[in-house]
């Protein structure tokens, strides 16, 4: 692989999205902005679960990426590429390292490295801080919605909520309390059914709704 490369990374979250559009999209994007046939393109794809969130294709990229063998990476949006502000942050200053173009179809967004520019530089500031805030806020959420769920009488008799447990009484985050975070994000953005959340957590429809109605227990 030589190093003037275009990447193209197509991510769907279940097995019913399909990968043509976005394909399509960067594929359209890669020849029109650099001239790339597609020789020139070197296309990563994902299709990823609830319970699967390795993004093989992605570490794949990222890592020709950082072996210099990549001029430039294009994604069809944001929520392609990254799952938050502080995924898009990290993603980005990678790639900003790796000497690697970011190209953000839907949005217009483009960071290159090396580039002399206030507005970029400014960019890459804000994504640090909004990651920061992000994270604190639903850290804060988190810790408030288990308090509260504490001090409700009705706590101390019924089981805990998807994804933890009980230790002497208290409320802890239960090994698959990650997992269960991934999938109700998914249903919420609405890129997941609650029958196949429920199938893939090994659950119940009518406990993935009592999840989502105490989102704040998930930092959602």
């Amino acid at each position: 692989m030589g190093d003037d490369q275009v990447a193209c990374y197509c991510r769907v979250s279940t097995d019913d999205q399909s990968l043509d559009r976005q394909l399509t999209a960067t594929q359209e994007y890669a020849e029109r902005e650099f001239g790339a046939d597609l020789a020139d393109l070197s296309i990563y794809r994902d299709k990823s679960t609830g319970t699967n969130t390795e993004r093989s294709g992605y570490q794949e990229m990222m890592a020709d990426a950082e072996d210099g063998d990549l001029r430039a990476v294009v994604v069809h949006s944001i929520s392609r590429i990254c799952r938050s502000i502080s995924d898009l942050e990290r993603t980005a200053s990678r790639l900003e390292d790796a000497g690697t173009e970011l190209h953000i179809v839907s949005e217009g967004l483009t960071l290159r490295p090396e580039e002399e520019d206030p507005y970029q530089t400014a960019l890459f500031q804000l994504l640090g801080v909004f990651a920061e805030l992000e994270a604190n806020m639903a850290q804060q959420r988190t810790k408030e919605g288990i308090a509260a769920r504490q001090a409700n009488e009705d706590y101390h008799h019924g089981p805990a909520p998807l994804g933890f447990e009980k230790d002497d009484g208290r409320l802890v985050e239960a090994d698959d309390y990650h997992d269960v975070i991934s999938v109700l994000d998914m249903v919420q953005k609405d890129e997941l059914s609650k029958r196949k959340a429920a199938e893939r957590l090994d659950s119940s429809r009518p406990t993935i709704n009592r999840a989502l109605e105490r989102a704040e227990l998930y930092g959602l």
